[in-house]
């Protein structure tokens, strides 16, 4: 089976790098609260855990976003939905449009201003959700569209 064809925005790597580097503020303002607290900020302690602590989140503000875009995939056909994903660990899903419940869409704060949307696809499947994640949002409005057309044809259980 070919790998699937879609790819997420172009903007996928920024909104993955925003909200990387939003997930290490805290760790940063913890470090700054440390350091105010003891009232020493170049100790080796404090040095070496800033030191590590930022090349861990370079690399994940950096390096991260772009891996993740060259991997993220998905596509509709009229039998089944398919994504691949993750960056460290990668995993593929197919779930059928028979077994599809919901689809919906999702957009946070930073997915507006971004313009971006992911669309969720629930089925009867105890692995959970598909996701399709950093689609632009007319594209994303278009596969919620186009997948309630497909699921409305098939007269599975879905379970």
């Amino acid at each position: 089976m070919a790998d699937p064809a879609g790819r997420p925005s172009q903007k996928a790597p920024l909104l993955w790098a925003v909200n990387a580097a939003l997930m290490w503020l805290p760790v940063f303002l913890a470090q700054v609260v440390w350091g105010v607290v003891e009232g020493r900020w170049t100790t080796w302690p404090h040095v070496a855990v800033f030191a590590a602590t930022a090349v861990a989140a370079l690399a994940h503000v950096l390096v991260v976003p772009s891996w993740r875009y060259r991997v993220h995939r998905w596509e509709i056909s009229d039998t089944a939905v398919y994504t691949r994903s993750g960056w460290f660990t990668q995993e593929r899903r197919i779930a059928p449009i028979s077994r599809i419940q919901t689809v919906d869409t999702e957009r946070g704060p930073i997915d507006r201003m971004l313009n971006l949307a992911t669309v969720t696809v629930t089925t009867a499947s105890s692995a959970g959700a598909v996701r399709i994640t950093a689609l632009d949002a007319p594209v994303a409005d278009d596969v919620v569209t186009r997948l309630t057309a497909i699921a409305g044809r098939h007269h599975g259980d879905a379970t």
